[in-house]
């Protein structure tokens, strides 16, 4: 577990266990005044803004995770199976770990582990985590955390905890299987 907080883990993993959905996105409504947008840079150190990688027409999966995180160890290959098996078929997933420059290295060999072949940016602990306060509407809790956009870049989901792929597979289905609004 990380050091954002093992409570906050067995909060998501028994959301996952008493079999908890995606959480929609509420409706739109004033949101929080935002702070500067958090100094991201991609595992190599080059400058990165996440908004660079939502929509283009496809679905993204972004994915919070930290190297030192069991469940996202656990989940990790599932999550690349998941990028390699929807990359042509409209979903992508994004990486943001929040180890921080001080965890470059961890974050750096989690990723080659793991074989992670889509796009990660790494933050500052807080920076990540007032990122996806911000951006989920919810109090941060911890790793895994995520957020799902639409193909116009909206966001459309949330969960925190453990999420196997194949519930995020379901749900992709279920949202193509929609009427246009």
């Amino acid at each position: 577990m990380t050091r954002i907080g093992f409570a906050a883990g067995l909060l998501g993993l028994s959301l996952v266990l008493a079999g908890a959905s995606l959480a929609a996105e509420p409706a739109a409504g004033a949101l929080p005044s935002a702070a500067p947008a958090p100094t991201l840079t991609d595992l190599d150190g080059r400058p990165g803004r996440l908004e660079d990688l939502l929509g283009q027409d496809r679905w993204t999966v972004v994915m919070f995770w930290a190297s030192d995180c069991g469940v996202c160890n656990q989940e990790a290959p599932g999550w690349v199976l998941f990028d390699e098996r929807w990359r042509s078929g409209g979903a992508r997933v994004v990486g943001v770990t929040l180890d921080g420059r001080a965890g470059l290295a961890a974050a750096r060999a989690f990723r080659d582990r793991h074989r992670m072949g889509f796009p990660n940016l790494l933050g500052e602990p807080e920076d990540v985590a007032r990122m996806f306060t911000e951006r989920a509407r919810q109090p941060w809790l911890g790793t895994p955390s995520f957020l799902v956009y639409g193909p116009g870049g909206e966001l459309r989901a949330r969960h925190v905890g453990a999420l196997p792929p194949g519930r995020l597979e379901e749900y992709l289905r279920k949202q193509a299987a929609r009427p246009a609004k």
